[in-house]
């Protein structure tokens, strides 16, 4: 089998979450308060999910070996996953459906949308800052962060900042507070974490982004 129990179990569990989504209406309230039609918001799903396997190599760190393995043998086996090994390098890449994406879609909310750049800036700047107050690195795991904070905040900040706007601009301030406060800025977290390969974006379309841009948008 290509994937455990555990790892299918999780993908069973994702997809029929994302169902839940479809069914209460959820993804077409959330998309549709960014201006996306149907169609649109179906093809930006489609390739978030698709991209979600997708790791561009960036860069190499260097990194210092723990003093204890980063996932336990035990695990790495029900995982059934094959580490790389480690030679005091982490490769630094950003995987498309959690990163390259939701970069993407955020500059197209910024250009369809008469939002001043001094907010942007300003809503990015503070969710990245809390993401990073908030967010702890997981050995063998990367970066975590409590499941609500990001949305919460992207939400309230989105609302007091430009409440005409809030929508776009709480996904935007989400989605890349997350990728700039909870993984670039955790860079130097990463070096002592002893781990082979780092994904900017995390695992991909169900990560805290993905979760963060939709949550973020219905509280706005």
């Amino acid at each position: 089998m290509p994937f455990s129990p555990l790892v299918l179990m999780a993908l069973l569990f994702l997809l029929g979450l994302l169902l839940a989504f479809i069914q209460l209406g959820i993804l077409t309230i959330s998309f549709a308060k960014l201006g996306l039609s149907p169609d649109s918001a179906l093809l930006l799903l489609l390739m978030s999910l698709l991209g979600s396997s997708l790791n561009l190599p960036l860069f190499n760190i260097s990194a210092e070996q723990p003093e204890q393995p980063v996932m336990p043998p035990r695990l790495l086996s029900l995982l059934k996953q094959v580490m790389p090994p480690f030679t005091g390098k982490t490769l630094i890449a950003i995987n498309v459906g959690g990163g390259v994406i939701p970069v993407a879609f955020s500059l197209y909310l910024m250009l369809h949308n008469p939002l001043p750049l001094s907010d942007v800036l300003a809503a990015i700047i503070i969710v990245s800052a809390l993401c990073y107050f908030t967010s702890r690195p997981i050995p063998g795991i990367g970066i975590g962060m409590p499941f609500l904070v990001a949305p919460l905040f992207a939400a309230a900040i989105a609302l007091i900042i430009n409440p005409e706007y809030s929508a776009p601009l709480a996904y935007i301030c989400g989605t890349l507070g997350v990728l700039i406060g909870a993984d670039l800025f955790r860079l130097k977290d990463i070096r002592k974490m002893g781990t082979p390969i780092a994904s900017i974006g995390g695992a991909g379309t169900f990560d805290g982004i993905f979760i963060t841009g939709i949550v973020a948008v219905i509280l706005a």
